[in-house]
């Protein structure tokens, strides 16, 4: 690997706040009858659906994690990001672009801050939303392991039915300046890099940030984002119960014949068991559990970025997973960002390609 002389990602020593939670994400859709059929089928609860606005949760206690307004158009928009505190909005308001502290009429209410990182993606900063109530789940299975047989006597038979999404866990963007949106949000929300993935002149291409949460374990990574040639969506993570519940996740999601994107298998960074799922308009949405937790003070790691980095055991990753949506619009996005854009080069994207293609 080339000595690293490229910047890379780090943590804040005074961001502008620390945030506590993935609330959500913001997604708009031109059929909010086949969006609510596929989130059905995920594992996904419906809170509420008009002619106009979808609303999904998990189990968890969080109101919803999942919103789709109706338009002409299927487009990620961005997420929310839950606060600790009020001041945290009011310190957020404060910055180039936002808007003032504003009432939220979500599920769960509360006030919001409303901002767009330097890729263009909204997010939107919540506090005081009120818990829901949270819904049974079945245990996670018992295992008979290492000669060990706590289950005698009795069979596994997981329900034939949708997987319980417990819980959103993260996003994951692509984006054309790398340097300048990671640095955005580990400033203003305290986000730590966890680990990053280099290409072979040692820049930057992945990253994967976990909160801020001290010595309370926090997931491997609530947001990542990759270097790509543009602003888009790559895939959002919800969490489930065990490995059972996605293996059963798939077969109801293949019978019910919904297009499937990349899995069953296991991660490397991060550890989790994953698999991956198109929605009717392309949008990946992922089952996993078995995730790593670190406390703050766990150092970042680096890594060099390749298609075999990206998980452990089974399939390995399509190259499909990767390949953009070549059109009239990406190409032209594309040589913007080319030309403007501080971290992308013609020699960068032909490596990327080569590497995952």
């Amino acid at each position: 690997m080339a000595q690293l002389t490229t910047p890379q990602p780090q943590r804040h020593p005074t961001p502008t706040t620390k945030a506590q939670q993935l609330g959500y994400l913001l997604f708009e859709l031109p059929d909010l009858r086949k969006a609510g059929q596929f989130l059905r089928d995920f594992g996904l609860i419906p809170v509420s659906q008009n002619d106009d606005v979808l609303y999904a949760r998990g189990t968890q206690d969080s109101p919803f994690c999942y919103r789709a307004q109706l338009a002409d158009t299927a487009r990620f928009v961005g997420f929310g990001l839950i606060m600790g505190s009020r001041s945290d909005l009011e310190a957020l308001s404060k910055l180039p672009g936002a808007s003032g502290i504003e009432p939220l009429d979500y599920p769960g209410g509360g006030e919001c801050v409303r901002l767009r990182d330097p890729s263009g993606f909204v997010v939107e900063a919540v506090y005081g939303q009120s818990p829901a109530k949270s819904l049974p789940h079945r245990k996670a299975l018992e295992l008979n392991y290492e000669l060990k047989t706590p289950r005698v006597n009795d069979t596994q038979r997981p329900p034939l039915t949708p997987p319980e999404v417990l819980k959103l866990g993260h996003v994951v963007l692509e984006v054309a300046d790398f340097q300048a949106t990671c640095g955005w949000y580990t400033r203003h929300f305290g986000f730590i890099p966890s680990d990053v993935q280099v290409l072979p002149d040692g820049s930057p291409a992945v990253v994967f940030m976990r909160l801020d949460l001290g010595d309370t374990p926090a997931d491997h990574h609530t947001l990542a984002m990759a270097q790509g040639f543009m602003p888009q969506y790559s895939h959002s993570a919800f969490e489930l119960v065990d490995a059972d519940a996605i293996g059963m996740g798939q077969r109801v999601l293949r019978e019910s014949g919904w297009k499937h994107a990349w899995g069953i298998g296991r991660h490397i960074l991060g550890s989790q068991i994953f698999d991956y799922w198109n929605d009717p308009w392309g949008h990946k949405l992922e089952h996993y559990c078995d995730g790593d937790v670190f406390t703050a003070d766990l150092p970042m790691g680096v890594h060099p970025v390749s298609r075999d980095a990206m998980s452990q055991w089974g399939q390995k990753m399509p190259a499909s997973f990767t390949r953009p949506k070549i059109n009239i619009t990406t190409l032209r996005s594309a040589l913007h960002h080319l030309k403007h854009s501080p971290d992308l080069t013609v020699r960068k994207l032909m490596t990327l390609a080569k590497l995952f293609s």
